[in-house]
């Protein structure tokens, strides 16, 4: 968590107004992101059909972070894959969350309090 410190000028209790003290207060500056609490978790994973979506939603859900191999899905149906990839891009971008494609095939699916630099 990153806090910052703020520097406040206050009237000493003094009906002068010149006179004043210095006090500090800290804010949490870190844009209301929780930090997980523990062990980070990553899960490989492979998606063989859309139903297992849900099942990596889970895991993001979780706070996992999930590598995502897709190309037994890309060689059965590419139709699904795109369908898959598509919820799985919308339901993890609405919880803030990121979805990046590495390589061919796979993906990495990463929760809020994951940042990916590209």
């Amino acid at each position: 968590m990153v806090l910052g410190k703020w520097k406040k000028s206050l009237s000493a209790g003094s009906s002068d107004p010149d006179q004043k003290s210095e006090e500090f207060i800290e804010m949490d500056v870190g844009g209301g992101q929780i930090a997980p609490k523990g062990k980070l978790g990553i899960r490989i994973e492979s998606l063989a059909d859309f139903a297992e979506t849900e099942k990596v939603l889970k895991y993001v859900r979780e706070g996992n972070i999930v590598f995502l191999k897709i190309k037994t899905l890309k060689e059965k149906d590419l139709s699904e894959l795109k369908r898959a990839v598509e919820k799985l891009k919308r339901t993890v971008l609405a919880q803030s969350g990121d979805l990046v494609g590495v390589e061919q095939d796979w993906l990495l699916v990463v929760p809020e309090h994951a940042t990916v630099h590209r």
